[in-house]
């Protein structure tokens, strides 16, 4: 039997800190008002240069090398995102492109705060059921590009990251030992990003009244959250053959410290044993998790063989949950350290290359189409149209 072991994990935030002072300067609010109601002290928010491929990219690396694996190696990489970098192409085949994995395959998730946990179980998946043995799996979020600066009760709760795991099929017992995905559509208006999508394009109109930022019912989509927690992380439990008093370090969406305490006595697991790091980044939407794993791998505080659960909950309404029994890390040799660097060089030369023979091939060859090389319609002059070859056969009638 196949295991998806989680054998590397990293983490990329944005270098700009805004504390809630900061915020308290250009939104009605105090840092007394946040920290009470939410826990957060501080966030990352990404600058000019700085976008969801690029901390993907980032946190990708650092777990590809904490694996000691290329980009070469991996098969499969999958973005959770409710903020790519363009609505297509996806986010994941600009990270395939920059780490040079050629023989991997690339899609973006979209469960908003739970994708990080959906793209594990599908990456999970993937390598229990052969088709993969290798697969990177990325949170990346850059959420202040879609929030309301004046609306102070969304605009405090975000920041921007991105977190990474690598997964890899062993016989041994052990990574990925259960997971749990689910939805309720019906409260899809509670947490909802209006235009830009078929229903509601992006139109002047829609900028004028915001409705291309977050819109967000926080009392329910606070009560939810406060129902789903504690069921999702007992079902996962349970699914994975263990008990609440097994779990060595619990997990969870880092999106209210009274929702996460909350959880915490529900299932009478202490808060030692529980990870928080909302107050420095606040809400990272998909990226939440897989930075709080990162960092929870990085302080020690998860070792090899402890019982991981973690559970997201989001727009859509989405929950998704999962066990993992934490693996050991390969060792690390400065040596393959050097050559992957070299990699992700060659890489990008080799990303370049290809743009610029495209490009020749283009001006020597042109389209095969002619109607895509010159703009023009490629239906003969002297050959009706379809709509008039219609009504010619009609006349001839």
């Amino acid at each position: 039997m196949r295991y998806a072991h989680i054998v590397g994990w990293g983490k990329a935030l944005p270098q700009r800190i805004m504390t809630n002072d900061d915020l308290a300067r250009i939104v009605d609010t105090s840092d007394a008002w946040i920290r009470e109601r939410t826990g957060i002290v501080e966030r990352r928010i990404a600058g000019p240069h700085e976008t969801t491929a690029t901390l993907a990219i980032a946190a990708a690396k650092e777990a590809l090398e904490v694996a000691g694996l290329s980009g070469h190696q991996v098969d499969l990489i999958i973005v959770a995102t409710a903020t790519p970098e363009h609505i297509f192409p996806s986010t994941a085949s600009l990270v395939q492109d920059a780490l040079g994995a050629d023989h991997a395959g690339a899609f973006d998730l979209n469960a908003a705060c739970s994708g990080f946990v959906y793209a594990l179980s599908m990456g999970a998946d993937a390598i229990k059921a052969g088709s993969a043995e290798t697969v990177l799996v990325i949170g990346a979020e850059t959420l202040s590009r879609i929030v309301n600066w004046s609306d102070r009760s969304t605009c405090v709760l975000f920041g921007d990251g991105a977190g990474a795991v690598v997964l890899q099929a062993r016989e041994q017992p052990g990574g990925v030992m259960a997971t749990l995905l689910r939805s309720d559509g019906s409260g899809a208006e509670l947490l909802i990003l209006p235009a830009g999508g078929s229903k509601m394009p992006i139109t002047p109109e829609a900028l004028a009244q915001n409705l291309h930022t977050i819109k967000m019912n926080g009392r329910e989509v606070y009560r939810f959250a406060s129902r789903i927690l504690d069921r999702a992380a007992r079902e996962v439990i349970q699914k994975a053959g263990w008990n609440p008093e097994q779990v060595d370090l619990f997990v969870p969406h880092q999106a209210n410290l009274r929702i996460i305490e909350s959880a915490a006595r529900a299932l009478n697991i202490p808060m030692d044993k529980v990870f928080c790091n909302i107050q420095s980044y606040g809400n990272t939407s998909a990226a939440s998790i897989p930075i709080a794993l990162a960092e929870a791998a990085a302080t020690g505080r998860l070792r090899p063989g402890d019982r991981v659960v973690m559970v997201g909950f989001g727009g859509g309404l989405t929950w998704a949950a999962a066990a993992v029994q934490w693996s050991e890390p390969r060792a690390f040799h400065r040596k393959g350290r050097t050559w992957r660097q070299l990699g992700y060089s060659l890489a990008g030369l080799r990303s370049r290359a290809r743009r610029l023979l495209r490009h020749v091939e283009d001006r020597i060859f042109g389209s095969l189409d002619p109607a895509l090389s010159n703009g023009k319609s490629s239906t003969p002059a002297n050959r009706p149209r379809p709509q008039e070859q219609s009504t010619t056969s009609e006349q001839k009638r």
